[in-house]
């Protein structure tokens, strides 16, 4: 049995899952539209280009989780989910994760996106470990904060880790699929990096060190 691990956004699913909350917010009048969207889009833009400040994108993405109790949010994520990620589901994706399941693999998302918008999607696509940037949580209410390190770049590595240690795990055998040079310092310490409809840096690096190049598009 090996560990399969995939990141999320643009790999199992054909976009980027906390982008289309930014956007869904905007469209349901919940934020201040015209602002919010020009900053969600600066956010995205920098993480492409790999120059993401994790820490204040992840107070902007979750600051508007605090106006809400867990229910309502429990229901706008319901909403979200039909409109925003039903939509890019992938055929493929569920094919590849029916293809390790099948092997016996043990299956683990990890990704930069936090928790709350991740874990019902990771459920949806049959995986139950998660390993997402954290929100923090007081009296049953979130406080618009991050909590622990951000499961991004390095963080990713220092999250698995952690994550390897406490269930008794290892690497060897191990498979990594993310679409995204950010996930370099992950994807350079699996024994089977898999580029998945790769950026083109990470592209470049597949290409470079003889890595699988695949599309689940």
């Amino acid at each position: 049995m090996s560990l399969a691990i995939f990141d999320l956004d643009n790999t199992l699913i054909a976009g980027d899952s906390d982008h289309a909350w930014g956007e869904f917010l905007v469209e349901e009048g919940i934020i201040e539209g015209e602002a919010h969207q020009r900053a969600n889009d600066q956010f995205y833009l920098d993480y492409q280009a790999g120059s993401l400040d994790i820490m204040a994108y992840l107070e902007f993405a979750l600051a508007p989780l605090s106006r809400f109790t867990m229910l309502e949010l429990e229901e706008l994520h319901a909403k979200f989910f039909q409109r925003k990620i039903a939509p890019i589901m992938l055929p493929k994706a569920a094919a590849l994760i029916a293809k390790h399941r099948a092997n016996g693999d043990r299956l683990l998302i990890i990704t930069a996106t936090n928790r709350f918008i991740t874990a019902p999607i990771a459920k949806a696509v049959g995986i139950e470990e998660l390993l997402a940037s954290d929100a923090e949580i007081i009296d049953n209410h979130y406080t618009g904060k991050p909590s622990g390190t951000p499961c991004f770049q390095e963080g990713k590595v220092k999250r698995l880790n952690t994550w390897l240690e406490q269930n008794n795990e290892n690497l060897a055998g191990s498979y990594f699929y993310s679409d995204s040079a950010n996930d370099l310092p992950l994807l350079n310490v699996v024994d089977h990096p898999v580029a998945v409809d790769p950026d083109a840096k990470l592209a470049t690096v597949a290409k470079a060190h003889d890595w699988s190049i695949i599309s689940l598009r």
